[in-house]
């Protein structure tokens, strides 16, 4: 025992000494590690640098990460400089006030030697006047304006691109054009303001006329931008220069391509500023700027930026959606390594520099990620561009230019555009845009068309006529209007709009048009919501239709609670819950007599059978069955159900989707226009007799009548019922259309040779699916209205007769192949009961009187 006890004492003894000196070892070595770390951090000298930007924003976010990493690669590479540089962040929150508020905490808590900042132009001046009143240097990596107000600075830096050189290589673009006439497109903003002006004023040197100017903020809405381009558009010019931000791009350009502006003939370009920080997210909007020429600044594609890139992707959050490396988040690495390099050249002893700003000016030139970076006034300046085509949701080099030349990427110098690639235009042709025919017609000289329009239309989506009275001049506007000038605008007419007031209804229109057919020396045409009828193509001619054809009819959204019980009629219903109950009473009867689940009192064996029969809709009948014939029952019946169920779901979806049409019964009210196109047919159609028919005034009349059941459907020309319907999405809705009518269309004299023209025009607009475009934003549709050309129907017991009668001589056979043996085993118990019955009734007529033994005794003794 004590052995034992001396040996575990010894044991423990040994492991609490090797445990000491595993401790000791430890201490000892972080001690020396510490020592160590110590030591090195007080050999590398600190410089700070203070990060004021908006990190709410990509470009904030994007440049924070690329400083951070370059410096990281920076001090990797050059493990021996005696200086750090660590950067110290500021949120700005896109505010200036903020940015300077953070700029001015940054010098006096942190003692920063140097601040990054300046997203904007008044952020820039901001922060270059605190630099200047502290003698602290300020960086802007960002692409802000190079503005003469900045100039004055001597403490600010800014890296940028070379405006003159750009707006140098756009004008030499022109070369290409007949026509040295532009549009000029830019955001309403100082600083999209103030960086245009190299490019007005190159413009001008060189006879190139800016004939309209057209601002875009970020806060235009879709009126606002559609309204502008019409302008644009009606304007004549078809070379486009666009200086704006990737936001308004990405709406601008949809609209555009939606007004026939992205077509063969046209030509854009995009400057350096709109395309370097474009991110390629909003793909809808890169495949409608197919054939846009952009000048982006030249970032040469080397490995260290592949590596660098793909580093930098995986440092951002997942949820930043990036494609590629913004331009400014380049320069901001290359300025990080300048800054780095300054700090060690102006810290060594023994040099004659006493700040980073001299030390970044001696040591200037060198080269980065964006390639030889030329510093000239304080600017790291990017002189190379490369021009990219848009195709499809890409983008494609075409070459380059510098130095008032272009390159092609075989590296081969012109002076004019011969050495680019092939450049895909708009309309995906390769030609150059033929601008001159726009300009001949532009300042030819052009006839002049006189269209009667009807005034007093109740829907200025469709029409709108209004009348200037100070100067007389009509003005007309609406889907009808668009469609026509878009058809017209090909043959270079000037359009007058003379009203014709009163047309509201039927006659009037029919009087509109024989005043065109009797008075041919004053009008030449009528246009706008006029339907073509065989009675009024005897005095004019129309074009093709541009609506669709017929009438339709609306009806209010069925929003009753018991929708779920329309696609079966009452007898149907009825008859499927006979079955249900007649399923288990057949189940029933055949197991009750062996199987005790369906045995017990009688309220139980009620609850069973129906229980059971009605299980079978979800197929989850709790009791085994033990006989054949019943689980032949079974069978047959969910074979019903299913069929039954599905095409219960089928109806239901389309109750669902369609709403449903009662059909027009005599006992219904439907409303249309009084006198109107719609009205002359409801009364000669035969589709539409037998109804009520009310005359209504208003569009107000409709949706009352409408919401408080006066009327039960409305009849109207199709144009008419989906710019109603478009106005009341939630509320109602197209459930059919009849093609009795031909649609609107425009009206020109007798043999006017612009019948078959605009024809032409309005079926390529048809092909193109501008017409639709077009419709699409006059009406403000947000969805699609559902249309049903066919009166619903609910299924009936008709439908399913077969399936019944199928099920119902299954359930018959069942019976009866049950019945057999039972009325076999109930025979032989009647018989039974009845031999049973004879033989007591005949033993007791045969059996003996009692008398009959005494006279045997006494015939015996005889």
């Amino acid at each position: 025992m004590e052995n034992s006890m001396i040996r575990n004492t010894g044991y423990f003894l040994t492991i609490f000494f090797l445990a000491f000196i595993s401790f000791a070892v430890t201490t000892c070595s972080g001690t020396n590690k510490k020592k160590d770390v110590d030591r090195l951090s007080s050999v590398h000298e600190d410089v700070r640098i203070g990060l004021v930007v908006d990190m709410g924003s990509m470009e904030g976010k994007f440049v924070t990460s690329s400083i951070s990493m370059a410096l990281s690669d920076f001090y990797h590479v050059n493990n021996g400089y005696r200086t750090r540089v660590s950067v110290l962040s500021r949120d700005s929150h896109g505010d200036p006030l903020q940015a300077l508020a953070a700029a001015m905490d940054l010098l006096q808590t942190e003692k920063v030697e140097a601040l990054v900042g300046g997203q904007s132009l008044l952020e820039a001046k901001y922060l270059a006047g605190l630099g200047e009143k502290t003698k602290v240097l300020v960086i802007s990596s960002f692409q802000v304006p190079s503005s003469l107000s900045l100039t004055k600075y001597n403490y600010f830096i800014q890296a940028t691109h070379d405006t003159s050189s750009e707006a140098k290589g756009i004008a030499a673009l022109f070369s290409n054009f007949d026509s040295r006439t532009a549009v000029l497109i830019y955001e309403d903003d100082d600083d999209w303001r103030e960086s245009i002006q190299p490019l007005v004023g190159h413009f001008q040197q060189n006879a190139i006329h800016i004939e309209y100017k057209a601002e875009f903020s970020v806060s235009s809405n879709e009126e606002c931008i559609m309204k502008q381009l019409r302008k644009l558009k009606a304007s004549g010019i078809r070379i486009f220069v666009a200086h704006i931000s990737e936001q308004i791009a990405n709406r601008l350009f949809p609209f555009a391509r939606r007004l026939g502006m992205m077509e063969e003939g046209h030509a854009w370009i995009l400057t350096a500023r709109s395309m370097n920080n474009f991110q390629d997210t909003n793909y809808l909007a890169k495949e409608a700027m197919e054939g846009v020429i952009g000048f982006k600044s030249y970032i040469p594609l080397t490995e260290e930026l592949h590596n660098f890139t793909l580093r930098w992707k995986k440092s951002l959050r997942l949820e930043e959606v990036v494609t590629r490396m913004s331009v400014c988040s380049i320069w901001a690495h290359d300025i990080a390594w300048s800054l780095a390099r300054a700090a060690e050249v102006a810290k060594l002893p023994g040099l004659p520099v006493y700040d980073l700003l001299e030390a970044i000016t001696e040591g200037a030139k060198h080269k980065g990620l964006s390639g030889d970076m030329k510093f000239i006034d304080k600017k790291f300046i990017s002189d190379k561009f490369e021009i990219v085509n848009m195709i499809g949701r890409g983008e494609r080099s075409v070459g380059l230019w510098d130095s008032g030349s272009f390159i092609s990427n075989r590296r081969r110098r012109l002076s004019s555009t011969k050495a680019l690639e092939t450049i895909i235009w708009p309309g995906g042709s390769t030609r150059v845009p033929k601008i001159f025919s726009l300009k001949e017609k532009r300042h030819g000289k052009k006839k002049k068309l006189r269209v009667l329009v009807p005034a007093g239309n109740i829907n200025p989506q469709i029409l709108e006529v209004k009348t200037d009275l100070k100067t007389g001049v009509t003005a007309a506007t609406g889907y009808c209007i668009e469609v026509f000038e878009t058809s017209i605008l090909p043959f270079n007419y000037e359009v007058e709009y003379i009203p014709w007031p009163g047309a509201i209804n039927y006659k009037n229109y029919n009087d509109l048009l024989y005043t065109l057919y009797s008075q041919k020396d004053k009008y030449d045409a009528a246009v706008g919501d006029i339907t073509i009828t065989d009675n009024r193509s005897l005095y004019v001619d129309f074009t093709l239709p541009f609506t669709d054809m017929g009438l339709a009819v609306v009806t209010a959204k069925d929003k009753s609670m018991w929708i779920i019980f329309k696609p079966l009629t009452l007898s149907l219903w009825l008859t499927i819950a006979t079955f249900f109950i007649l399923t288990g009473a057949i189940v029933w009867l055949i197991e009750r007599h062996d199987n005790t689940d369906f045995q017990g009192s009688c309220f139980q064996q009620i609850g069973t059978f129906l229980c059971f029969g009605f299980s079978t809709l979800v197929f989850a009948q709790r009791e085994r069955l033990q006989h054949n014939m019943s689980r032949f029952v079974v069978i047959v019946w969910i074979f019903a159900v299913l069929i039954l169920t599905s095409n219960y779901t089928a109806t239901l979806t389309s109750v669902m989707t369609v709403q449903q049409i009662r059909g027009l019964k005599s006992n219904e009210n439907i409303g249309f226009f009084s006198a109107s196109i719609a009205a002359n047919v409801v009364n000669e159609n035969p589709t539409f007799q037998g109804p009520r028919y009310k005359g209504l005034k208003t569009a107000d009349d409709f949706t009352n009548a409408l919401r408080n059941g006066t009327i039960s459907f409305i009849v109207d020309e199709v144009p008419y019922v989906k710019l109603f319907v478009a106005k009341h999405p939630s509320e109602f809705e197209i459930v059919k259309t009849e093609s009795v009518t031909n649609g609107f269309g425009f009206a020109f004299q007798k043999g006017s040779p612009l019948v078959q023209k605009v024809s032409r025009e309005i079926a390529k607009l048809r092909r193109t699916e501008k017409l639709k475009a077009i419709e699409n934003w006059w009406f403000q549709r947000q969805t699609t209205s559902a249309t049903s050309e066919d009166t619903f129907h609910p299924l009936t017991v008709y439908t399913f007769r077969g399936l019944f009668m199928i099920t119902g001589v299954s359930f018959a056979f069942a019976l009866i192949v049950y019945l057999i043996p039972w009325n076999r085993d109930q025979r032989e118990v009647l018989l039974k009961h009845f031999h049973r019955y004879v033989s007591h009734r005949f033993a007791r007529a045969i059996r003996p009187s009692p008398t009959t033994p005494n006279r045997q005794n006494e015939n015996a003794v005889i």
